[in-house]
């Protein structure tokens, strides 16, 4: 018999202990080399536990329990061999010695739903779609059966007087304990606002010229680059050469100094199933487009995995956020620490402006730059968002140092 311990990996440096968040197994499972058995939170990031050989595991922590990094939290006994193969033959084989069964029964519990009055596919789409039970709507058709039509009828009336209520009240409570990633961010936002001079500056950018590109190049630059052409990368371009004409943005205090980039380590904000994470891009005033938007999409599938490593987060000069994806008008974002400046993206809203005098409908977005007044002066800081503005509102300008190509061309 040979047991195999499983300790927990260091997320990272300063890190003691770790939140066994969620086993992925059960207890006496046989598991696979490299499957994840279990999720482990820190305050930075969350990490799996993967097997080291197949074999039967043993869990000796459950999940919540706060450990030491380097503690033993299960064994996989690797004397075990093959286990879940044989339960897979055996099922196989009753199915395959029992086919008019199983299809006499598939025809049994088929009649069964449609006859107590079950919504159809369409009327179950819109019904989960508006929280809706089916005890709350009468089925007229066959059986009883709930209809698309009966959902939209009902919608369209209202219910309990008019009122279309999505939960019923109660007195209950659901009391969770915070996860360390979760009071983490908590404290270091707390930390924001007490230790800096934070200060947000508006402005809005007219979003015709960057439509007017994806609409006509997206189709091309997806199938040459296998990536969609969204909105970030320009604002991330727009960003890197606004830097270089405000190096103070980029910059941060570090005891009695002030440090100044050279480089644009750009922090872009995800909502991932755990929390907020910033990973960041490494030099993104030079890649391109296309290397941006591949970038951002490697880096966002990892948060949505819970695959985000510290090296991922660690560094970065500069922050952008966008609230639009969740359909925020404006907002006042909070600068990610020891940086000094973090630009916000809104939604994108069809709006009456004024153009040479002339009432036109836009497609315009608020952007919003909070910074540390203790670093960027309030002249650098309008600066630098009206410029962001510019080469977002003419994208050609960001391959020509943010100058306009015909003053170039002309020696201006």
């Amino acid at each position: 018999m040979a047991v195999i311990e499983l300790k927990v990996p260091s997320p990272g440096e300063s890190i003691t202990e770790v939140i066994i968040s969620k086993w992925l197994v059960k207890d006496g499972e046989y598991v696979s080399k490299d499957q994840e058995l279990a999720e482990i939170e820190s305050d930075k990031a969350t990490l799996t536990i993967n097997a080291e050989d197949s074999g039967a595991i043993k869990i000796v922590v459950p999940e919540g329990t706060t450990v030491k990094v380097g503690q033993v939290v299960c064994s996989v006994d690797n004397s075990v061999k093959g286990e879940s193969k044989k339960t897979v033959v055996k099922q196989a084989s009753e199915i395959k010695s029992a086919p008019v069964q199983q299809k006499k029964e598939t025809e049994v519990l088929s009649v069964k739903n449609y006859t107590e009055g079950l919504p159809s596919p369409a009327a179950k789409k819109i019904m989960e779609e508006q929280k809706i039970q089916p005890g709350k709507i009468k089925g007229s058709g066959k059986e009883g059966r709930i209809t698309k039509g009966d959902v939209l009828e009902t919608l369209s009336k209202g219910f309990d007087g008019g009122s279309l209520n999505t939960w019923s009240g109660t007195r209950e409570e659901d009391r969770k304990k915070m996860t360390p990633l979760r009071k983490k961010l908590g404290q270091r936002l707390v930390s924001v606002k007490n230790t800096t001079a934070m200060l947000t500056t508006f402005n809005e950018v007219d979003m015709s010229q960057i439509y007017a590109i994806r609409a006509k190049y997206k189709d091309r630059f997806k199938e040459q680059y296998g990536t969609n052409l969204g909105f970030m990368s320009f604002f991330t371009k727009a960003v890197t050469e606004a830097l270089y004409h405000f190096p103070a943005v980029n910059a941060m205090i570090d005891g009695d100094d002030l440090v100044y980039y050279k480089y644009c380590d750009i922090g872009i904000a995800v909502s991932a199933p755990k929390g907020l994470v910033v990973p960041v891009l490494r030099n993104a005033e030079s890649m391109s487009l296309a290397e941006i938007e591949a970038g951002i999409k490697g880096l966002a599938l990892k948060a949505r995995d819970n695959k985000i490593e510290i090296k991922d987060m660690e560094g970065g000069t500069f922050t952008i956020t966008n609230g639009g994806v969740f359909g925020s008008l404006m907002s006042t974002p909070i600068i990610n620490p020891p940086q000094s400046a973090i630009l916000g993206m809104h939604n994108v809203v069809d709006r009456p402006v004024a153009i040479n005098g002339q009432v036109v409908i836009r497609p315009m977005m608020y952007i919003a730059l909070s910074y540390d007044h203790r670093v960027i002066d309030g002249r650098e800081s309008v600066g630098f968002l009206v410029k962001v503005k510019e080469l977002c509102e003419n994208p050609v300008r960001m391959l020509f140092g943010g100058k306009d190509p015909n003053d170039l061309l002309l020696g201006l």
